[in-house]
């Protein structure tokens, strides 16, 4: 009866609405025929002016503004133009204009060599793209060009940057372990630039991950808590309300999670009665969507309905279907418009080239004789730098085996210690002890006994029980007798980096749990081969290693600047590499191996072993 009573009273408010809805549509509807006809005349601004715009945020004036006035501006000025022309638009949920925008601002910027303003024009559409629902392009262009520019720029702020990229994109793809160990090696650079806006970002992603992926409501919401401590305590300008709003929206979904539908709803209710100015439809679509679950969950059906009416008018004012279609329509043509340009400069080139040799024919003829001459001894160089270059890797690779030669005697040697000190102590205490008792007991069978020899034959086989006991519970500790896995291999990565050649680095988070002895040495002896195919193969300069504890398994990442490879060829062509041997290593300890690599990009290897 209650359900039935819901629906009468929700279809008479239904009809309500649309009553009103149909009302004021006829009212703005009549507004703009009647004004139409008068027009609107937009004047010139300058450039200071149009900047001064959107400092006040007046993003509605700013898209009115026609841009052709500004065509006799310098380049960089030009392109900061229409990157201000591309906010706006973005702002105003306007994505696809905003996108058409980029694209140009980016050509301008790259023509100009300012590639720190290409890197953060990448990572605004790298942004618009992500926020987009249901919009099926590929991104990853513009993640690999953020990391080479922070690689070759040794830039640990666009590192972090692009940590974080790389983060939420694995945490799309519901690759939840590995979206967290990206997003804690962004918080550490972070916190190593002491940046506060940053730090409370990382946050709110492990929050969210916490929350959404691994259930862990309680947790997600420490995380929440400490990125709205960071955010009260960053004194800067240009901290965006946004992330606030986000902040309590999040925060509200951890404690719906948990039931607790009044505390969510005092969240709920403090981002909405937020004024945003940027993204306000988009951001205002999702908190309605998640007010009227927790309305509908709490069984409040009227409220419910209330903010599925506000959800569902956002949405339409949105069009998400139709942004999407013309933001894969601006992609295909500027890759249609790239493409044929690349194809007129090689035209180009090629008929300078056939001018050029025609006029030079006879001047390469003579000096053919010379090139040949300085071609064979360029290769004769040539060769004994390759050989040179062989020689240093063998040598590196030789290093390598080495230390596992001495890991392996070294645990060898131990366990023989071990068996040793335990065969002593059964010879020479424990069997001195056991004669003893024997004595004693043959005394007892004497009635006449006194209760001292009992007390002391019993206090005797206390005392042998516990050295038994601690015998038994003596065991090799992991690999190099007691150092362990991590340790053991900061000791390689420390004798087998050289200052010019290779730098090895081993990083643990939370990694201070010993592992049963043979998968210590198993692991051990994947990394090694892990190294030893970076040096060889990939011919990498720069390894890291990084050793991440979680409750019920660890995650381990190898990372290398080489040349990189195809994963799904390597077993064909490359059958020295050992990779298949290495996975079924990893599927004996039911663990699971991912390798990603480009050509020139280097090699990145996770595994992921339950505990």
């Amino acid at each position: 009866m209650q359900y039935v009573k819901f629906l009468n009273r929700t279809a008479k408010t239904a009809i309500s609405l649309l009553v009103v809805k149909t009302i004021t549509y006829c009212v703005f509807g009549f507004l703009a025929f009647a004004f139409s006809g008068f027009g609107q005349v937009i004047p010139r601004v300058s450039y200071a002016e149009f900047e001064k715009l959107y400092q006040q945020k007046n993003y509605d004036s700013i898209v009115q503004i026609d841009k052709a006035q500004f065509d006799d501006l310098p380049n960089p000025s030009l392109a900061n133009l229409y990157s201000i022309y591309a906010k706006a638009f973005e702002k105003l949920n306007q994505e696809d204009k905003a996108l058409d925008y980029y694209k140009t601002a980016k050509d301008i910027y790259f023509n100009e060599n300012n590639l720190e303003q290409v890197a953060q024009i990448n990572s605004s559409i790298y942004d618009l793209l992500s926020s987009q629902q249901g919009l099926e392009i590929d991104k990853s262009f513009y993640l690999n060009e953020i990391k080479q520019y922070a690689e070759e720029t040794n830039s640990k702020k666009w590192l972090m940057r692009y940590y974080n990229h790389k983060g939420v994109d694995f945490y799309k793809k519901d690759e939840s372990d590995s979206a967290k160990t990206y997003f804690f090696k962004g918080k550490a650079l972070a916190v190593e630039l002491d940046s506060i806006q940053s730090m409370y970002r990382f946050n709110i992603n492990i929050g969210s991950l916490y929350n959404v992926d691994y259930k862990k409501n309680d947790s997600a919401i420490v995380y929440f808590k400490e990125a709205l401590r960071l955010y009260d305590l960053d004194k800067t300008e240009n901290k965006r309300e946004n992330e606030l709003f986000a902040l309590y929206n999040n925060i509200g979904n951890a404690y719906r999670d948990l039931k607790k539908y009044d505390e969510a709803l005092n969240f709920y209710r403090k981002a909405e009665l937020m004024d945003l100015e940027d993204f306000n439809r988009k951001s205002k679509r999702i908190l309605f969507s998640n007010m009227d679950a927790n309305f509908y969950y709490k069984g409040d059906w009227e409220n419910a309905y209330d903010y599925l009416y506000k959800y569902d008018s956002i949405n339409q004012l949105i069009n998400q279907k139709e942004q999407n279609s013309n933001i894969a329509n601006i992609e295909e043509k500027y890759n249609n418009e790239k493409l044929r340009a690349d194809n007129l400069e090689i035209e180009a080139k090629r008929i300078q080239n056939r001018n050029i040799a025609y006029g030079l024919g006879g001047s390469i003829f003579l000096g053919g004789i010379i090139l040949v001459l300085g071609f064979s001894n360029f290769k004769r160089r040539q060769k004994l730098v390759k050989q040179q270059q062989e020689i240093n890797t063998q040598k590196l690779v030789n290093q390598l085996k080495e230390q596992e030669l001495k890991s392996i005697d070294a645990l060898v040697e131990g366990q023989e210690k071990e068996r040793l000190r335990i065969a002593n102590d059964l010879h020479d205490d424990l069997g001195s002890l056991m004669a003893t008792i024997k004595l004693h007991f043959g005394s007892l069978q004497n009635p006449k006994t006194s209760a001292e020899l009992y007390q002391k034959t019993n206090s005797l086989l206390e005392e042998a029980y516990q050295k038994i006991r601690s015998i038994a519970h003596a065991k090799n500790a992991g690999v190099l007798a007691k150092q362990g896995l991590s340790i053991a291999l900061k000791n390689m990565a420390a004798k087998a980096s050289t200052n010019h050649q290779l730098q090895i680095n081993v990083y643990d988070f939370d990694f201070n749990q010993r592992l049963e002895n043979s998968v210590e040495l198993t692991l051990f002896r994947i990394l090694q081969e892990l190294m030893t195919n970076a040096i060889k193969h990939g011919q990498a300069s720069e390894i890291d290693i990084h050793l991440t504890s979680h409750e019920n398994h660890i995650n381990i990442m190898v990372e290398d600047n080489g040349v990189g490879f195809n994963p799904s060829q390597v077993t064909k062509n490359n059958p020295g590499m050992g990779l298949s041997s290495i996975d079924k290593r990893v599927a004996l300890l039911d663990g699971k191996l991912v390798i990603e690599s480009e050509k020139n990009k280097g090699t990145t290897i996770i595994i992921n072993l339950p505990l």
